[in-house]
Order: C-alpha cells, then structure tokens, then sequence
C-alpha cells in the first residue's frame, strides 16, 4: 500500500512540474516563435482528428446512414459557432446523438 501513494504522490508531482514550467520558464522572457506557432495551431489539429477519428466509422450503406453522427456533429458546430461554450455543444450534441441511435 505505501508503493501505491508513493507513486501517486510522484505522479502528482510530476504534473504539477509539468504544468508549472511554462510559467516558470517563461515568467520574465517571450516564449520562442515556435512555441507561440505550437499554442495556436495543435489544438484545432487535435480537435479535427478526433472528430475525423470519430466519423470514420458512419456506415453510409446501411440505414440510418450516417444521420446521427452527421446530426450531431451539426448540432455541436451550430452551437459552438451561437454560444461558444464547449461544454453545452459537446453536452448537447451528445444528447441528441443518444436520442437518435436509440430512436434508429
């Protein structure tokens, strides 16, 4: 039992040095070009994966066709673009995905 809180105390601390040294690194000087180019583009880059990794699946051959991936993912856009607010788009768009593969 001693092993286990001990790693859980390492890997606690491990993530807080992991998070804090962005700030600590950068406190007095600009973060390099690079890493402002890293900051703004690899988080659409991932989002776009793991929506295209989501989608891959939709069997356009066989009913329903797709309509609940294509539906929901609609719906998340359409929100994301009128309240900009991840947490209700993604919450909502997996209501109505939840809805609809339990109605199809």
């Amino acid at each position: 039992m001693p092993s286990i809180l001990l790693a859980v105390l390492v890997m606690g601390l491990v993530t807080l040095a992991c998070r804090a040294a962005p700030f600590i690194l950068f406190m007095k000087r600009k973060p390099p070009a690079a890493l402002d180019f890293l900051q703004r583009y690899i988080p659409p880059m991932i989002m776009t994966i793991l929506v295209l990794n989501g989608l891959k699946g939709i069997r356009f051959d066989r009913a329903p066709f797709g309509l609940s991936e294509i539906a929901a993912a609609l719906l998340v856009a359409l929100f994301q673009l009128w309240k900009r607010n991840v947490l209700l788009s993604i919450g909502a768009g997996t209501a109505l995905y939840m809805l609809l593969i339990r109605l199809f």
